[in-house]
């Protein structure tokens, strides 16, 4: 999956610093990131190559660190680089979905959550003033209310439907990605993960399930979420309720007509993957 990304090692303790000209440092432009692209291989600017490229400029922008790769320190450049950087090209940010080497589009990914999380919370939301950075941790705080904000994290679920030798597969209305998946919902105030499986089920496909079974999570930073994935077995009749709204079709398939092939990106396609090779 995409978080996967041994022998390298994900450090995300937080830094009060500045970065140094080795340092990697990642624009966003909504859903775009600045890249050097060369086939499938990437790779984002370093801070030296700002200032070579930006001069003066370059040393006003605002950086704030990000998280660490092995001694690879991250950073988010301050996003006034409209023009773009000299080499480098504006990308959506889906590339990240497949992009080598594979801890670099992690990193894009991950950072681009962050990027987020800071752009969109710019004021405070108790008495509209300014929120300022913490200096301590990866916190904003304003400093009239004492109001905190944390980086926006939403728990949510992905659910592999099983009957027998079959599975449930769905596709979503109104989105981008077209492809089978498996069914998915945030999860409530209030209720746990299990129910929250229970729930989903049963809105969006109307049926009723047993046997939940924890299987394995991932970070899903294109959506701000934390992944849970379970497994459940169908209780009772087959009929699907599709609720329209949120699914465009969904279906039974046996395990061996699964449209799935092993992608090493999602914990939808994991979950797929393994049941269509039998190892659930």
């Amino acid at each position: 999956m995409i978080q996967d990304i041994t022998p390298y090692q994900y450090r995300n303790e937080y830094v009060h610093g500045q970065p140094g000209n080795e340092s990697t440092v990642l624009f966003y432009d909504g859903r775009k990131i600045l890249i050097k692209r060369e086939g499938e291989v990437i790779r984002y600017p370093s801070f030296g190559e700002v200032k070579e490229c930006k001069g003066e400029a370059s040393l006003q922008m605002e950086y704030t660190y990000l998280f660490s790769i092995d001694r690879q320190d991250f950073y988010l450049g301050e996003n006034i680089l409209q023009s773009g950087l000299q080499g480098y090209l504006w990308e959506d940010i889906q590339i990240c979905r497949s992009a080598l080497p594979k801890y670099l589009s992690f990193a894009g990914v991950t950072g681009w959550q962050l990027w987020r999380w800071y752009d969109s919370r710019r004021f405070c939301g108790h008495c509209k003033s300014k929120l300022v950075k913490s200096e301590k941790e990866r916190m904003l705080f304003c400093p009239e209310c004492g109001h905190m904000e944390y980086p926006k994290i939403c728990p949510a679920v992905i659910v592999a439907v099983t009957d027998g030798n079959r599975v449930l597969l769905s596709k979503y209305a109104g989105r981008e990605y077209k492809k089978y998946a498996l069914l998915a919902g945030f999860a409530e105030i209030g209720e746990t993960f299990e129910d929250t499986v229970r729930r989903e089920v049963m809105e969006e496909v109307g049926l009723k399930v047993k046997n939940i079974t924890y299987y394995k999570s991932q970070p899903w930073s294109f959506s701000d979420t934390l992944l849970v994935g379970f497994f459940c077995e169908l209780d009772g009749e087959d009929t699907i309720v599709l609720d329209e709204d949120e699914l465009s079709l969904a279906e039974w398939f046996e395990r061996e007509k699964i449209p799935a092939e092993n992608e090493d990106c999602s914990l939808t396609n994991e979950m797929m993957m393994a049941f269509k090779m039998s190892r659930i």
